[in-house]
């Protein structure tokens, strides 16, 4: 495995039957970068977090985490990874303060108490109610704490935001900033795509189990379609502008004309200058727009 690699997988499978699964995956996540896993649920993003990490066997296939053998060295893999289930569950009778503590104990070492009472004061969590009483924002945030607690070299995070709170969000979204200063990796899998817009560098889509596009954002806005948003001080036929060259649409609202093109936007721009233009707005595609492009059955 390429020594600046994270996750490498080769063929990466899980097959269950009716087309459901994982097939033929071949991802690589480099050493340092904050990776989003994006999918609608059943594209199979759990499915792969729990192959990497040992927790189920594939049907085909390998991969190699922090150039270790997925089923080799899982329990190494395990020790050195921090991980936060979708489907998080933790004793309901125990206090949050002693389910990070028993938690710690599973280590067997390697856990900074500063630093885990540092995450603990970051999060605002409840520490002194049993788990079964905590909100599942609270719960959560134990979640993450057990997961961040010994500083680990890859951080594989599964809808690491569900619960909490807008402020919370914020503190999590820093703290993924320093980890990844840090030159640690974070592999966060999400349907929450204002989430992964926000702070990842490169992200990868999921349609039902098979891996459609790997890119940036930045990337994946730059091929995607322009527009442009035209306020003339009275209103203008769409059609004269539908007949532009490169233009693959074009909506009139009252005074307003907002326009579709890919390439240069000369011809947009000549052709509104014969009217009286009283303001441009460029609007990009959002990732949601994006995503959806390529969740079509034939994306374009």
């Amino acid at each position: 495995m390429n020594k600046g690699l994270a996750i490498a997988t080769r063929g990466l499978s899980k097959d269950y039957g009716s087309g459901r699964g994982l097939f033929d995956l071949d991802l690589e996540v480099r050493s340092g970068e904050v990776f989003g896993f994006l999918g609608p649920n059943g594209a199979g993003k759990s499915t792969t977090l729990r192959l990497l990490l040992g927790l189920i066997r594939p049907t085909a296939g390998s991969a190699r985490v922090l150039g270790l053998d997925m089923d080799a060295d899982s329990s190494e893999i395990r020790r050195r990874v921090g991980f936060l289930p979708g489907d998080l569950a933790l004793y309901p009778k125990l206090t949050g303060r002693d389910m990070l503590e028993y938690l710690t104990a599973l280590r067997g070492g390697g856990v900074n108490g500063r630093y885990r009472d540092s995450l603990v004061e970051r999060f605002d969590a409840d520490l002194d109610r049993p788990v079964h009483e905590l909100s599942t924002g609270n719960r959560q945030k134990l979640g993450l704490i057990q997961a961040f607690m010994h500083q680990p070299e890859l951080l594989i995070l599964d809808e690491p935001i569900s619960g909490l709170d807008p402020l919370v969000q914020q503190s999590f979204h820093a703290l993924l900033t320093e980890v990844s200063g840090r030159g640690h990796t974070v592999f966060l899998s999400s349907h929450t795509l204002s989430e992964v817009e926000r702070v990842t560098h490169r992200l990868a889509i999921l349609r039902r189990g098979r891996l459609i596009v790997v890119d940036s954002v930045e990337n994946l806005r730059r091929v995607a379609t322009q527009r442009l948003e035209i306020e003339f001080a009275a209103p203008v036929a769409a059609e004269s502008f539908r007949a532009l060259p490169a233009v693959t649409g074009a909506v009139a609202d009252g005074r307003t004309l907002t326009v579709s093109f890919e390439g240069s936007a000369d011809a947009v721009v000549k052709a509104a200058a014969a009217h009286e233009v009283r303001a441009i707005r460029p609007r990009e595609d959002d990732l949601e727009e994006i995503f959806l492009r390529y969740y079509r059955e034939d994306p374009v």
